[in-house]
């Protein structure tokens, strides 16, 4: 079976994890588009019945507010207490007022109709009837049985004109309110009706924007059609105009919803709302067809989209492959396998990469070990040079800390050197070409026999193996037996299994690791006496100097140096410092007068040698006439040495220095002031001036707090404060556009500096500051 290589194997995976995200958003875009196409609709339906509702019963309420006006009337009171004939002109004529003004173009009232049951007496447009001779009398006195006292009615618009000839409102019917008379009385006699033919409603459902298969009506609380855009519909039953479902509506709590249903073999969705102020249902009814067809847009345009994108997704995931594969296969060409191979050898990419790492990992123990002889070997180049008094006293707690040596050195009350050196004769069995290999075998031997936790690493010095031995104890007779019987042991053990005679000389006891040295020296001194005592000898450097330390006489070149470094920065302080340190290191071993020329006459040797290095000829600092090496011999006392090495030689080479630097120092602080002031208005920082000077951010931090006594930031700020103030002053400019010049974020936070700074607001300054302008004519 053949194997697909990697390139293949992601190029699919990268087609199929980009095909399913097109496949599924597109499925996903189509089904919740669709939903909300829906939704919205539906949404819309429901706003646009409510508006329907809204301007219906504004239209209602401003019959009800009218005939609540003509009831409570004192002429309709009186009317309803007489009988109304033809003495009562004037009363007639009142009440006839009344209901005319009720009769206006926002009530669209096509009547207004007034009967007294106990007075037998009806008036209307038309004029003032009795009451039993009217054609309709039984009909309108059943209305009095109505259950509340103000009802809207749906009723035929014959029943009220039925004495004309002619339907002059040209609509089959009325909706009539009706409000039973006297409203402040128990008993009923009397009925007010203010008819508004539907007809005149009708233009409220009759919107230009609703689709052909959109039907908008209004019904009753029987389910009975009041408006609809079918005028002949109008007083049938729900079920006349397709909808069978109204008793979902009315089973409903809720005052509004949607629901789909079937009509004429189609699907419909309903949208609905019942009023409150007088139960009427405000129905919307869309068709289902209508919705799908801009869903069906939508699947076609979103299957268009899928298509593109799936070529674009099989290009990308090629590409892309591709692209990812890059780093493989050129991982592949650097350990010399190419793909061909690979598939020739029926091996993928990944395996090839697997059998080359788990080469790699064979190796690393390899490697690991060299590292560790590495760290070994740069640890014996550090003990050698710590032994040698090559390491400077910082440096060396620094480097103990790093090879683990720190804590344990601390732990130590009392240490000592002890130097361990074989005794070549010739007559034990080597040879000097053997030398090396016996040291090698004595330093292994000296590390399996004492305890890591009381001794240093050895070390081999000059044909010799030195290392160093300390105890936590104080006591020194203690310390003397344990070092007595270690090194005992040790060359006992070395003659026993070497057949070798050693000698080992030790240091007097010492407290501290910076006598590492002078041990080190002890040492060695009383590894000399095998010219006098023979091999195979310990001694101890008490016993051949008394009892007392090696009189070090080191040369303290470290604090030379210190001291070379001070005078070249300018550093006085620092320099007289030094300066006395270095003299006390001369003078304190105690040496005869005459020892101390040599130290003295090398200090200024060396001093002069770096004046020279630096470019300063000696007529710079000493203009007399003669040898400096002349004066320094004539001088016989420590105090008046110290003080000619300062007035004469390090004080003035400081000064020369020191000159040099201010015309250094003031040359970048005068580029950075003429940064700031030209560049304020950035966003200015300190690192962005060292890039342009071409310096280090923090020397130039130092040298321009030195030459202005700020810091850069301090004296940005107050340049700008500067420039805040000036403008406040002189110009209009707003406060907020200074705030943004001048790199604050927003002007609270200028004004909160500005008010910090001068004790006031930038406004109250500006205030201030013209008061002063415009006080200066006065005084002239």
């Amino acid at each position: 079976m053949r194997h697909l290589s990697f390139l293949s194997k992601l190029t699919l995976f990268a087609f199929v994890i980009s095909t399913l995200p097109v496949l599924f958003i597109g499925s996903f875009s189509y089904l919740t588009s669709s939903r909300e196409i829906q939704k919205n609709v539906n949404k819309s339906k429901m706003e646009l019945i409510l508006q329907i509702n809204s301007n219906v019963e504004h239209k209602l309420t401003t019959v009800n507010q009218t005939l609540n006006q003509v009831v409570s009337s004192s002429v309709l009171k009186k009317a309803l207490n007489s009988a109304l004939n033809v003495n009562d002109f004037i009363l007639y004529n009142d009440l006839r007022s009344e209901i005319r003004n009720m009769q206006s173009f926002d009530t669209k009232l096509e009547d207004v109709i007034l009967l007294n049951q106990r007075q037998n007496w009806m008036i209307k447009n038309s004029g003032l009837y009795r009451l039993n001779e009217y054609p309709n009398y039984e009909q309108l006195t059943n209305l009095m049985n109505i259950p509340d006292s103000t009802s809207w009615v749906l009723n035929p618009s014959s029943l009220f004109y039925s004495e004309e000839s002619v339907n002059v409102t040209g609509c089959d019917y009325s909706i009539s309110l009706i409000k039973k008379l006297p409203t402040a009385k128990l008993q009923k006699y009397g009925l007010a009706l203010a008819n508004i033919p539907a007809c005149s409603l009708q233009d409220f459902i009759n919107i230009s924007d609703v689709e052909p298969l959109d039907s908008i009506m209004v019904l009753n609380e029987s389910g009975i059609i009041l408006l609809h855009p079918d005028r002949s519909l109008i007083g049938k039953p729900a079920s006349a105009g397709g909808l069978s479902d109204l008793q979902i509506i009315k089973s409903s709590n809720s005052s509004s919803g949607q629901f789909q249903t079937v009509m004429n073999k189609q699907d419909y969705s309903v949208s609905y709302f019942r009023s409150p102020m007088n139960g009427w249902i405000y129905l919307s009814v869309t068709s289902i067809d209508g919705l799908t067809k801009q869903s069906d847009k939508i699947g076609l345009y979103t299957i268009l989209v899928c298509a593109v994108m799936l070529s674009l997704s099989v290009l990308l995931a090629w590409l892309g492959s591709r692209k990812m594969y890059t780093p493989i296969e050129r991982l592949l060409n650097q350990m010399g396998q190419r793909r061909p191979g690979i598939k020739a050898g029926q091996r993928d990419e990944f395996q090839f990469i697997g059998e080359q790492m788990h080469h790699l990992f064979q190796s690393k123990s390899q490697l690991e070990r060299e590292v560790s002889q590495h760290i070994r070997n740069v640890r014996t180049f550090f003990l050698i040079k710590a032994f040698q008094g090559q390491v400077k006293k910082r440096e060396l707690f620094e480097e103990l800390e790093q090879f683990g040596y720190r804590e344990q050195v601390e732990e130590w009350q009392t240490m000592a050197v002890i130097i361990l050196s074989i005794d070549y004769a010739g007559e034990d069995g080597y040879e000097k070409k053997d030398v090396n290999l016996l040291l090698f075998a004595a330093h292994n031997m000296i590390e399996e026999l004492i305890s890591p936790d009381r001794r240093l690493a050895p070390v081999i010095v000059d044909g010799s193996v030195v290392t160093l031995i300390g105890s936590r104890e104080d006591h020194p007779e203690s310390f003397h037996r344990m070092l007595y019987s270690l090194t005992e042991n040790l060359q006992q053990q070395i003659n026993s299994y070497l057949k070798l005679a050693v000698s080992i000389g030790m240091s007097l006891p010492f407290h501290t690791i910076e006598k590492l040295p002078l041990a080190y020296k002890e040492g060695l001194e009383a590894l000399k006496y095998r010219i006098t005592l023979g091999k195979g000898i310990i001694i101890q450097y008490e016993h051949i100097n008394s009892g007392k330390h090696y009189l070090g006489l080191n040369y303290p070149v470290h604090t030379e140096n210190d001291l070379m470094d001070a005078i070249k920065l300018a550093d006085e302080a620092k320099a007289k410092e030094l300066l006395e340190k270095l003299m006390r290191s001369i003078f304190a071993p105690g040496l005869p007068p005459q020892e101390y020329q040599i130290p003295l006459t090398r200090l200024l040797n060396n001093i002069l040698i770096m004046m020279q290095e630096s470019g300063i000829t000696l007529n710079q600092i000493y203009h007399v006439n003669g040898s400096l090496f002349e004066e320094l011999t004539d001088l016989q006392i420590a105090a008046e040495i110290e003080d000619w090495f300062w007035n004469v030689i390090v004080q003035p080479m400081i000064s020369v220095f020191h000159s040099r630097q201010n015309a250094q120092y003031h040359n970048i602080s005068e580029k950075i002031i003429d940064i700031i002031q030209h560049d304020y208005d950035k966003d200015l920082t300190l690192e962005e001036c060292a890039s342009r000077l071409h310096y280090n951010a923090n020397y130039i931090s130092s040298v321009f707090r030195k030459e202005t006594q700020y810091y850069f930031s301090e004296y940005l700020a107050m340049y700008r404060f500067k420039m805040a103030k000036k403008w406040l002053e002189e110009t209009d400019m707003p406060i907020k556009d200074i705030a943004a010049k001048l790199r604050y974020n927003n002007s609270q936070n200028f004004i909160r500096s500005f008010r910090k700074q001068e004790g006031m607001t930038p406004g109250q300054y500006r205030d201030s500051a013209g008061g002063r302008q415009r006080a200066v004519p006065e005084e002239y």
